[in-house]
């Protein structure tokens, strides 16, 4: 590298260290004007910084060489600053640790530009003088690579400064709520919608357009996993007195846990393949699962011991087909099976025989749910409709029919008023459970809705898609809650504060609302993968898991978190933390000496 390399990259790299300092002593910044606004972090400061380097080093060759050039950049800079100025508009920057807020104008975006062209200029010079045949879009890439792990460094700096500190929680978090309502305001503006579009004007449910971003408010997180099946999950089933949660898996097996402490309590086996579906009668004694294999199976919770399989007539089989779907009526005295031989059957729980058979669909019934009434049964199934059942008369009551593929889901509100469905279209519908009038439609899932869920409270609903998430839906708006990372199926507590999901490689993930956390159990503490205690994505933005972060410790930093579980749950975070930056630094890592 040639001496005028060196003064030149000692230039910009000056600007860089500079921009850091700026930065650190400023802190988070925000800049909205007539686009929107957004949060400006560590990254674009120091990339500021670095180009007025490149300027002032473009400046120095001006001087030193009577080059006019200079004079040139800076004039189409800028122009082009003007122009910028001309369409986006007046802009604001505000700072709020230091207090900081004031406008920007035409003339600073015409002297911003003019600065830019001279960073171009000096860029040049610098590459004239370089050995290095470099382009300018090379350049700026690898310096780009360098500033990126400038900020991870600076900001894992930060964060310990300010721990070590004994800076005031309540105040610091108080500034990072700037940067959440810039994120909502520049969402709002955007217009990045997610919409309920409404069937009808009638009904209890008021279907409107919603706006959609990555960082909506949290109320939901993971608090921890369960692993103990070797395969998928397929379906989940709560005792109704919240204590007892049961698992069903394509690994044949039955799981019994303790929803209360996460132990894995037993295992019921014996169906010949995947266990497709699980339910737990009214009393909380009995188990029932429905297989590939074609059967019903069912245990006795309290000693833990097979009691049967449920035949039909002579066969030996339950079915004639895959048993997808099985429910326990409100009383108990009967058992609810949907088949792939497209046929939905009544059992006698004592008698343990077949009541009845109704038939209607003409292809795979995929799922089934009995109204808390105890009147009527709601099927799901691959011909695309969802039919009702009177359980009286056992007439089939109607059809509906708006779905455009396969109905894998339906539950019922526990005032049994509203019935929800999730299909292959990708769609969640709300309907009238007794008109069977379609009341508003939710949309924002990308692949196959595969489970639904309503909170005994019936104000939210949690849907699971193929496409790995899981969203929370207000029910009476139509409004997104919330987006978190999960797999079906989905099913909430009988209090409602906890939702149970699927996860990766057959675990099971616990989830509790914010608003309870600081009255967790002493046994709950977060555990899972570092994205699995963040409550994130593995692939989510590095500033958004650095914001999860930064919520979660103000949450349960044992200075504002008095539970007994607090300092235990707050190391598992900073661990969490700790491996995220680590796996960053390691794919972003560059040889500074390359």
């Amino acid at each position: 590298m040639t001496q005028n390399s060196k003064t030149g990259a000692a230039f910009i790299v000056g600007g860089t260290i500079a921009g850091a300092g700026v930065s650190a002593t400023v802190g988070e910044m925000g800049l909205a004007g007539g686009f929107g606004a957004v949060g400006i972090g560590t990254t674009p400061v120091v990339g500021a910084g670095a180009v007025v380097g490149a300027a002032a080093y473009g400046v120095f060759k001006a001087i030193a060489e009577g080059d006019a050039a200079a004079f040139g950049a800076m004039g189409i800079g800028a122009v082009g600053g003007a122009g910028v100025y001309s369409v986006v508009g007046g802009m604001g920057l505000v700072a709020p640790k230091v207090g900081l807020a004031f406008g920007i104008g035409a003339v600073p975006m015409a002297g911003v530009g003019a600065v830019v062209g001279l960073a171009a200029y000096g860029i040049t010079k610098l590459l004239d003088g370089s050995e290095f045949s470099e382009t300018p879009a090379q350049l700026f890439e690898r310096m780009e690579e360098r500033v990126l792990k400038m900020d991870y460094y600076s900001s894992a700096v930060m964060e310990l400064e300010a721990f070590l500190s004994g800076e005031d929680l309540n105040q610091k978090f108080a500034a990072l709520e700037v940067e959440d309502e810039l994120q909502a305001l520049k969402a709002e503006l955007k217009k990045k919608s997610e919409f309920v579009t409404p069937k009808s004007s009638s009904g209890n449910i008021e279907p409107e357009i919603k706006s959609l971003t990555r960082q909506l408010p949290e109320s939901w997180r993971c608090v921890r996993t369960l692993k103990g099946h070797l395969a998928a999950v397929n379906a989940i089933a709560l005792s109704p007195d919240g204590t007892t949660l049961v698992s069903a898996s394509d690994d044949r097996q039955v799981n019994l846990w303790s929803l209360k402490t996460g132990k894995w309590l037993y295992t019921f086996s014996g169906q010949a393949e995947a266990v497709l579906s699980v339910a737990i009668s009214p009393d909380g004694q009995q188990i029932a699962s429905g297989s590939v294999d074609r059967k019903i199976s069912t245990w006795q919770m309290d000693t833990i011991k097979f009691i049967q399989t449920l035949f039909y007539l002579n066969s030996p089989y339950s079915h004639n087909g895959f048993v997808n779907s099985v429910a326990y009526s409100p009383d108990g005295k009967i058992l609810v099976s949907g088949s792939a031989d497209k046929t939905i059957r009544i059992w006698g729980r004592y008698t343990r025989t077949v009541k009845r058979t109704l038939n209607g669909h003409s292809d795979a019934v995929l799922s089934v749910a009995i109204s808390p009434d105890g009147t009527t049964l709601a099927s799901g199934s691959v011909d695309k409709t969802i039919r009702l059942w009177d359980l009286k008369t056992w007439q089939q009551r109607c059809i509906l029919t708006e779905h455009l593929a396969a109905v894998n889901t339906v539950a019922i509100s526990l005032d049994s008023q509203t019935l929800i469905s999730g299909s292959t279209d990708t769609t969640i519908k709300l309907w009238n459970l007794h008109t069977g009038e379609l009341l508003s439609t939710l949309v924002g899932h990308s692949t196959a809705v595969l489970s639904v869920a309503i909170s005994p409270d019936r104000k939210t609903v949690a849907s699971a898609s193929r496409d790995g998430t899981i969203k929370l839906w207000n029910l009476h708006t139509g409004k997104l809650l919330q987006t978190i990372s999960g797999c079906s199926p989905v099913a909430f507590s009988p209090d409602g504060k906890t939702l149970i999901s699927g996860g990766n490689g057959g675990s099971i993930k616990i989830w509790s609302q914010i608003q309870s956390l600081n009255n967790l159990t002493l046994d709950t503490v977060l555990s899972g993968e570092w994205w699995e205690i963040l409550g994130v994505n593995q692939i989510d933005d590095a500033n958004f898991v650095k914001l999860t972060y930064r919520r979660l410790a103000r949450l349960y930093h044992p200075d504002v978190n008095t539970c007994a579980n607090a300092k235990a749950s707050m190391q598992a975070i900073n661990q969490a933390y700790k491996e995220f930056q680590q796996q960053l630094n390691t794919e972003n890592y560059i040889n500074f000496d390359k």
